[in-house]
């Protein structure tokens, strides 16, 4: 489990760093990120959250995991508004960064360099197993990258890809259980047939 380094108030101002968690759909990323938003509230810091607009699947405004754990926060439709709402917070917290554009990258190092700790969770891969811009470029300038997993739901194993079940051929289709499964490497390349 991630323990926060740092995280008494006050003490981010000398520096800021950025934390990714990522992983597959159905993982918990989302459940992770809500935890440590509440862990530095309840440390008293001055946090603000933010979620693609687009992502309307639980709420509009609110972020929302699979287990219905939620946390207020501010949708906004491209990643440079994060830079103008943020102000002075001290912890900014952003979910689904796989739906920003690729502004993300700039946006979180810039609120870093700033003094601010920067939570981003998001997908690590597309529905084809391979990496998701941006959060491939967010993981590289991170100082710290937790990959959570979800369960195989063909043969139990550790998950770790997003299979889509749909035909779509477009990198972005919001979905749930009804569009997605969580795969391990085995049964993920079974069932897209190359194996």
């Amino acid at each position: 489990m991630f323990v926060e380094p740092h995280i008494g108030k006050g003490t981010l101002r000398r520096g800021g760093w950025i934390e990714v968690v990522c992983g597959s759909m159905f993982s918990g990323k989302t459940e992770e990120l809500i935890r440590r938003l509440n862990r530095a509230m309840l440390a008293n810091q001055h946090v603000e959250i933010f979620k693609p607009a687009v992502d309307k699947r639980y709420d509009k405004v609110k972020i929302v995991s699979h287990k219905d754990s939620s946390i207020p926060s501010t949708p906004v439709n491209f990643a440079n508004d994060i830079l103008l709402r943020a102000g002075n917070c001290e912890v900014v917290g952003i979910d689904e960064a796989q739906f920003f554009d690729d502004e993300i990258v700039s946006v979180a190092d810039q609120l870093a360099n700033q003094g601010m700790r920067v939570i981003v969770a998001g997908l690590d891969m597309d529905f084809k197993g391979r990496p998701f811009k941006p959060m491939d470029a967010l993981m590289s300038i991170a100082e710290y990258i937790t990959k959570v997993h979800a369960v195989c739901m063909k043969c139990g194993n550790v998950a770790s890809y997003s299979h889509r079940r749909t035909k779509s051929k477009q990198t972005i289709v919001l979905g749930e259980k009804d569009v997605y499964e969580a795969l391990c490497r085995s049964c993920f390349f079974e069932a897209v047939g190359t194996k």
